[in-house]
C-alpha cells in the first residue's frame, strides 16, 4: 500500500463520494469509446465500473486498459463519483491502473455454457454475478440462523461427524473404516443434540449431514448443511410455534439485508414477503384429502414425494406445516401420539412454489421401555444406542426440535431451480470434482 492510500471495498464506496481511494479486485469486463475506457471491477463485495479518460492517465495505464484480460487482479485508483445510473448509485473515476497479474483465456465468457462445463469450472464459476449472489444470500441465512438462536439463549453445540449408527434410516449411510471397525458419517446431529439439551436446556446443532442416496433429483444432495434445536420441556405444539418463527425470521433478515443480490437474481419477492406467523397447519388426514382432490391421492400410512410436497405447498401463500404423520412412515426416534397411537408427534414445514420440505422436527419418544421397543421395531443395533437410552433413564423430560436443511432453504429464497447451485462446492451422485 502506497504511502496516504486508503483502500476501500466496492460496497462501501456510496459512503465515500469525492474521496481518493484504492480499489483492489479483478477485471469483470471492459469496452472502450474514443478516448475514453470503461472497466467493471469487482472485489468480492460489489462490482463498479470505472471510467478512464486518456488526459487523466499515464499513457501506459491508458493502453493497459485497452488489453488486459477479463479476471485479471488489478488495482485502480481515482475519485468517487455519483452516478445515479450506476450499480450502487457510484463510479470510480480512474487517475492509475495497475495489473497484478494477467490472466490467461478466461474459460468462462460471456455465451452460454452448459450447466456440466459450469460445475466442472465451478472453482472459477464461483466469481460470476449469479452465484456471487445465491452465496451471499446463503451467508445472510447462516448469520439469521445463528442470530435467531443465539438472542433466544440456545447455546450452540457442536456434534461429531463419526458415528456409530444410524440416525434417519440405515440404506443411507456413508460407511468408513474408524480404525478397524465401521463407523458412519452424520446423517444429523439430532441425538446428540438431545443430550445437550438434557444438559443445558435449549441448544442447536449447525454443520454438515450425509446422505447416500443415489438420487438425481434438483432437491439433494450427498453432503449439505443443517440447523437442528433441541429444546428440553417441548411439546409438538412448542416446535411448530418454534419452527414458524424461525423461518419468518429468517426471510425477513434476508429481505432487509439481501435486496442489491436478490435483484440480480431476479428473484420475485412477493411470496417471501407473505411468510409471517400464523401458517396454516394441516393434519396428516387433511392434507391426504386436499392431495385426493388435486388428483394426487396416496395410500393411507405412506410419506409423501416430491409431487405431493409440491401440491401442497403450492396450495397456500406461505409454508404450511403438516403435523401427525403416520408412526410407520416416520423415524424411530418420534414420539406417539397418546391419543392415536399410530400416529407420530411430528411435523413437515413445506415450501411454496415447489421447494418441498424445509423442515422436519417431532416431539420425542421420552420412554426409555417404548424407545426400546422401537429400535428393535426398526433392525437397529441396540449397543450403539445405550447412551441415547441412557437420555431416557436419568430424568428424562418431554423435548422436541426439528431440522433445517440450508441448502434447500436458500434454494426457496434465492428462487434457484437446483440445489446444487446453493453450496460452493456441491457433492452429488457421481460428482465429487473439483
Amino acid at each position: 500500500m502506497k504511502e496516504n492510500e486508503v483502500q476501500r471495498y466496492v460496497e462501501d464506496l456510496p459512503r465515500h463520494v469525492g474521496e481518493d481511494v484504492t480499489v483492489k479486485g479483478w477485471l469483470y469486463n471492459r469496452r472502450s469509446s474514443g478516448k475514453v475506457r470503461f472497466v467493471q471491477l469487482r472485489d468480492g463485495t460489489g462490482l463498479v465500473q470505472g471510467v478512464a479518460s486518456k488526459k487523466d492517465v499515464p499513457a501506459e495505464d491508458f493502453e493497459r486498459m485497452d488489453r488486459v484480460p477479463q479476471e485479471s487482479s488489478v488495482i485502480a485508483r481515482g475519485t468517487v463519483r455519483e452516478d445515479r445510473r450506476a450499480p450502487g448509485g457510484v463510479e470510480l473515476g480512474i487517475r492509475s491502473f495497475e495489473v497484478v497479474q494477467e490472466a490467461e483465456d478466461y474459460p468462462i465468457t460471456k455465451k452460454d455454457h452448459g450447466i456440466g462445463f459450469l460445475m466442472d469450472h465451478r472453482h472459477l464459476w464461483l466469481r460470476s454475478r449469479k452465484p456471487w449472489a445465491i452465496l451471499r444470500i446463503r451467508h445472510e441465512v447462516i448469520r439469521a440462523i445463528r442470530r435467531f438462536f443465539d438472542e433466544r439463549g440456545f447455546i450452540c453445540l457442536d456434534t461429531p461427524v463419526f458415528t456409530p449408527a444410524a440416525c434417519e434410516g440405515t440404506s443411507t449411510l456413508f460407511q468408513v473404516d474408524y480404525f478397524g471397525e465401521p463407523a458412519y458419517l452424520t446423517q444429523s446431529g439430532q441425538l446428540y443434540a438431545e443430550a445437550g439439551a438434557m444438559a443445558l436446556g435449549k441448544v442447536y446443532c449447525f454443520g454438515p449431514t450425509f446422505r447416500a442416496e443415489k438420487s438425481k433429483t434438483r432437491r439433494h444432495l450427498t453432503e449439505f448443511w443443517m440447523v437442528e434445536p433441541e429444546v428440553a420441556y417441548a411439546d409438538l405444539d412448542d416446535v411448530m410455534d418454534l419452527a414458524e418463527s424461525f423461518l419468518s425470521a429468517v426471510v425477513a433478515q434476508v429481505l432487509r439485508e439481501r435486496k442489491e443480490e436478490l435483484e440480480v437474481l431476479e428473484r420475485d419477492t412477493t411470496v417471501l414477503s407473505r411468510v409471517k406467523p400464523p401458517f396454516p397447519r394441516l393434519r396428516y388426514d387433511e392434507a391426504l384429502a386436499l392431495l385426493e382432490k388435486k388428483g394426487l391421492a396416496v395410500p393411507w400410512g405412506e410419506d409423501f414425494g416430491a409431487p405431493q410436497e409440491t401440491a401442497l405447498g403450492e396450495a397456500f401463500d406461505r409454508p404450511v406445516m403438516v403435523h401427525r404423520y403416520p408412526a410407520r412412515a416416520k423415524a424411530f426416534y418420534m414420539k406417539e401420539d397418546p391419543e392415536n397411537p399410530d400416529r407420530s408427534l411430528c411435523v413437515d414445514v413445506l415450501a411454496p412454489e415447489g421447494y418441498g420440505e424445509l423442515i422436519g422436527g417431532s416431539e420425542r419418544e421420552d420412554d426409555a421401555e417404548a424407545l426400546d421397543r422401537r429400535i428393535d421395531a426398526f433392525g437397529l443395533p441396540r449397543e450403539a444406542f445405550g447412551w441415547y437410552l441412557d437420555l431416557r433413564r436419568y430424568g428424562s423430560v418431554p423435548h422436541g426440535g426439528f431440522g433445517l436443511g440450508l441448502e434447500r432453504t436458500v434454494a426457496w429464497l434465492t428462487g434457484t431451480g437446483h440445489i446444487r447451485e446453493t453450496i460452493p462446492f456441491p457433492r452429488m451422485l457421481h460428482k465429487i470434482y473439483p
